[in-house]
């Protein structure tokens, strides 16, 4: 058996998800070898994302762990057996695997939603607006690195599930870069808003009782609920979520967030003000 050297966070979601399931049972990885017919070593290469599982012995797996959810099983059983190489691998080795582990949960997702304060989200970025954004790095980026990150972003942009972003009216309004680009990033707002699968909501600073501005995120829906994804930022890279009660909790704050914005009417229309003031 090859085992991987960087597994990806999709495959350490499945590992993650093989291992609750052995818990929960209660059994330990001997035991759980025994009843597979392999060793040790094996179950926790599989469950640390090193190594994969076929569609059958998964299936033994779930049944030994008494795991009844068929649909679960299925939804497992599909990560397991899924082997896309998508467009974002052309970039490992090249950018941070957090880059590409974004890619990936992207393409796989059943839907996303957003909710941005300070910045416009990467996905609705002009090229001008992400460059400004990844000239504010620290250390600085060179050149190449500033567009490979770049073309990354907009490759990204090539979605058509659904998607909804909650943005707070203190990321239109900053200025990464001059005001032409900022003119032209609310322009690229409102052509996107019209598009079937995009849905844009305004947070205006005119708010009462609006206490969620930690409420950062980006929600990513799974097959099922229980394989849903939150990725927050963090100083290095991003932060992949998945404990259930996580989910729960993120899943409330965007529903609270998107309860106090603008309807997608009222927030072109607040765009739109807001790019004739430049």
């Amino acid at each position: 058996m090859v085992l991987r050297r960087e597994p990806t966070a999709r495959q350490l979601r499945l590992g993650a998800e093989l291992r609750k399931l052995r818990e929960g049972a209660g059994l330990t990885t001997i035991e759980a070898a025994a009843l597979l017919g392999a060793n040790r070593v094996q179950i926790t290469q599989i469950e640390s994302g090193l190594a994969g599982v076929s569609d059958e012995r998964l299936r033994r797996l779930a049944s030994h762990y008494d795991c009844t959810d068929q649909k679960f099983i299925d939804a497992l059983a599909s990560m397991a057996t899924d082997r896309t190489r998508g467009w974002w691998e052309e970039y490992r080795g090249q950018l941070p695997t957090s880059f590409l582990d974004l890619a990936e949960l992207e393409h796989h997702a059943a839907f996303l939603h957003e909710v941005a304060i300070l910045y416009v989200p990467g996905l609705l970025q002009t090229e001008d607006y992400a460059r400004a954004v990844f000239s504010a790095r620290v250390p600085e980026l060179t050149p190449a690195e500033m567009e490979l990150r770049v073309r990354h972003r907009m490759r990204r942009q090539q979605l058509t599930l659904g998607y909804e972003s909650v943005i707070h009216e203190s990321a239109l309004r900053i200025r990464v870069s001059d005001r032409a680009a900022s003119r032209a990033q609310l322009l690229r707002l409102l052509k996107l808003s019209e598009a079937d699968h995009v849905t844009i909501r305004v947070i205006p600073f005119d708010l009462d009782d609006f206490a969620s501005a930690a409420s950062t995120m980006t929600y990513a829906g799974g097959p099922l609920p229980k394989l849903d994804t939150v990725v927050r930022d963090v100083p290095h890279g991003s932060a992949f979520i998945d404990s259930e009660a996580q989910l729960a909790a993120f899943r409330t704050r965007f529903r609270k967030v998107e309860a106090v914005s603008l309807d997608p009417g009222q927030s072109r229309d607040f765009i739109n003000r807001l790019a004739k003031e430049l």
